[in-house]
């Protein structure tokens, strides 16, 4: 396979497009009917993607972007069948693919970032967002909590902004995000700054890249090995008690849930 452009084909089913260019594999979200919410069929394609960039010796790295106004809205709430669990660690298997991808993932957002997504931007070793951006844990809104993804938020941000966040809800900006160290940089132009990283990354050698992403990411793998069946275990309790298909409930009915007092403010 060359260095050139080659794109998978496009089908009406393809929630993630993959392209190859200049030696970068790019993993798009590209589901809009809802916002790139992590569907079942987003995360196998999600997954394939970084399978296909793990096996291509010509790809350096992978960006992680996406198309429209938001990165990532979280789950899919309309998807209500299936095992709690089983979508549980499917989830997890996603962020661990991008963790223990031998080669470097760079975010590239501008957009909105909510619940599961910022799971995604924990996971990726670099992140740079746009001046749309703005970010938010809302599990707490909705009578959950950010379990699994707590794998890859917690060792990226300071401990007061995760007292802040986890418990508030609340929205923030890219600065802000850069300020508690979710993302790498905040930036006027996203696609300047990571064309500007991905150049350093040409100046790399595949092995050199490989060896220091396992030095960085050892510990957070670690904690995979260590809480992913305690949080997958909370996360399916949460989801499957009366708060949360209350919270579920009047998010997809755009109400307050029955909880909720006071005027909202962001």
């Amino acid at each position: 396979m060359s260095n050139g452009r080659h794109m998978t084909e496009v089908h009406a089913d393809r929630y993630v497009r993959y392209e190859v260019s200049r030696g970068f594999a790019t993993l798009t979200l590209d589901s809009p009917h809802n916002r790139n919410a992590i569907s079942g069929r987003l995360v196998d394609q999600l997954l394939q993607g970084l399978r296909d960039a793990a096996a291509d010796n010509d790809v350096r790295g992978v960006v992680l972007t996406h198309t429209g106004g938001t990165f990532c809205a979280g789950a899919d709430l309309s998807e209500t069948g299936g095992d709690v669990r089983s979508r549980t660690r499917q989830m997890a298997e996603l962020l661990r693919a991008i963790v223990e991808l031998p080669k470097p993932v760079v975010a590239r957002i501008d957009g909105h970032v909510r619940a599961g997504g910022m799971g995604l931007v924990g996971a990726c070793d670099i992140a740079v967002a746009g001046p749309r951006s703005t970010f938010a844990l809302t599990e707490v809104r909705l009578g959950l909590a950010a379990s699994i993804i707590s794998l890859t938020v917690l060792p990226r941000i300071d401990a007061r902004a995760a007292g802040r966040y986890f418990l508030t809800g609340e929205k923030f900006g890219a600065h802000e995000a850069e300020a508690i160290g979710l993302i790498s940089e905040s930036a006027q132009d996203p696609d300047d700054i990571v064309e500007e990283i991905l150049d350093q990354f040409r100046q790399a050698s595949p092995q050199g890249l490989a060896e220091s992403k396992a030095l960085i990411t050892k510990a957070l793998l670690a904690d995979f090995d260590r809480y992913t069946d305690e949080l997958t275990a909370q996360s399916a309790r949460l989801f499957e008690s009366e708060e949360a298909r209350e919270g579920m409930m009047a998010f997809l009915q755009k109400r307050p849930p029955t909880w909720a007092s006071g005027p909202v403010r962001g």
